[in-house]
Formats: C-alpha cells, structure tokens, sequence
C-alpha cells in the first residue's frame, strides 16, 4: 500500500479533534488517488461497478460538508467524517448533487450518533424534514433512495478501513487521530463499500402526502404515518400490540 504524498495531504482541510471545525483555504484540486499500477480492485461481492468510477475525493465538497457539523458538534471525529463520506458516495451513484433541500432523496441510517449527524451533513436529509429515518442495526451504514425511480445505493465502511488508516496518516499519534485524517484522504474504494438495491419501507417513508391519521383502539392515542397495524379489523399502535418501551408507574 502506498501512502499519499505529503503535497497530496497537504491540499486537505486542516481539521483536528478539539477545533471546533475551523478550516484552512486550500487550492482547489484533486487529492491522493492510487494510480493503476496500486489500486486494489474491491470483492466482486461487496461493490458494483460504477457508473462514475470515485476514485478521489472532492476537497472543497468534503471541506463543505464537513463544516456544516459546526453546529451540531464541538470536534470532530471519525464517524462523523464516514457519514459524510458515505452520504456523498451514494447521493453520487444516485446522480444527485447534495445537500438537497427538496425531498427527492431519502435516507436509512443503521446507527444512531454522530454517523447520523455526518449523513445529515452530506446530503441535507433530517428526520425533522422526514427525509431520514434510523432503523437501529448498530451498524455505520446508510441506504439513500431516489424517491422518484425507487433505485438505493447502501454504503458501508470496508472491513479493512481500521487497518489502512495508518497507510495514509503515517504521523498521527494514535489509531483515533489516524482514521480522522485518513478517513478525508482514503479513495472510495479504499474506505468504503456500496451496493444498488430497493428499500421496503411504509408507504409514508417516500409519500409527499402520508396516509390518515387514525386512533389506536386500546390506548386511543393518535397514530401517524401509516404506522398502526391492523388485527382482525381493529387499529393498534405499535406499543399497544408490541409492547411499549415506557413502563407507566
């Protein structure tokens, strides 16, 4: 494996834990990308070809997204850094230029945290916009889908993403600052992983105008979304039929 050079490096945003995300005005221009000779072709099981092969990444679409975090975090960290690096990869395979601020894209993330805040930051998808949703698999993982075309693009870290952090921050003093730089400067294909597929979620997840609203017929609370299910002609919420996660004294 060979590490960017140091002129590679240097054309990234300077961004260290603690700095409140200040960033450093860098000349506009490509950053370290393996040549032909080096480049590691991913498992045929684990990515699809793709349309616009990634092989770098954007400084000033990374510098931009990384900043709108600003507000939402003092420092930033690894995770952060995946989630807007995935976001970005799949809102590219998707043919979408982001951050969006309609609702033709929308997002599952797997895990709930700072990843999520980083794929909010990339693609302007939130759950307050109802263009977000997290179904919590404990995985750092995130599905965009095109509500239009129905196509979804999932995108994950590779397993090996830990182990070249350090290929491409040879200076960092400990494994956590490692991926933090190394996260910015690693290729697509390097870092990440990504498939094409269909999402199966409610009916409401993509509507512009979601279902009715209607009453849960043991608790008579008031279920949004399509969200109630439906027993031998009766209405239930999920918590009246599941079981809930509130205990009541």
């Amino acid at each position: 494996m060979t590490a960017p050079s140091a002129e590679a490096l240097r054309l990234l945003p300077t961004i260290h834990s603690g700095d409140r995300l200040r960033f450093v005005r860098k000349r506009r221009s490509g950053v370290a990308v393996r040549t032909k000779a080096n480049q590691a072709a991913p498992p045929a099981d684990a990515a699809f070809p793709c349309r616009h092969p990634p092989t770098k990444v954007g400084v000033s679409e990374l510098a931009e997204a990384l900043a709108r975090l600003n507000g939402l975090h003092e420092h930033l960290c690894p995770r952060q850094v995946l989630g807007v690096r995935i976001g970005l990869l799949a809102a590219r395979e998707l043919g979408f230029d982001v951050p969006l601020i309609d609702r033709r894209i929308h997002v599952v993330v797997e895990t709930d945290g700072c990843f999520a805040d980083g794929v909010t930051a990339a693609t302007g998808c939130a759950i307050g916009h109802r263009t977000l949703r997290a179904i919590d698999y404990g995985k750092i993982a995130a599905t965009l889908v095109d509500s239009g075309t129905g196509r979804a693009v999932r995108v994950w870290p590779s397993p090996d993403a830990r182990c070249l952090a350090r290929d491409y921050a040879a200076d960092a003093g400990d494994r956590w600052h490692a991926q933090l730089t190394a996260y910015q400067a690693m290729p697509d294909e390097a870092l990440l992983r990504w498939q094409t597929g269909t999402v199966a979620m409610a009916p409401s997840f993509s509507a512009i105008h979601p279902p009715p609203r209607v009453a849960c017929e043991v608790c008579g609370e008031e279920i949004m979304g399509g969200r109630e299910l439906t027993l031998d002609d009766r209405v239930f919420c999920r918590a009246c039929s599941d079981g809930s996660y509130f205990a009541a004294d």
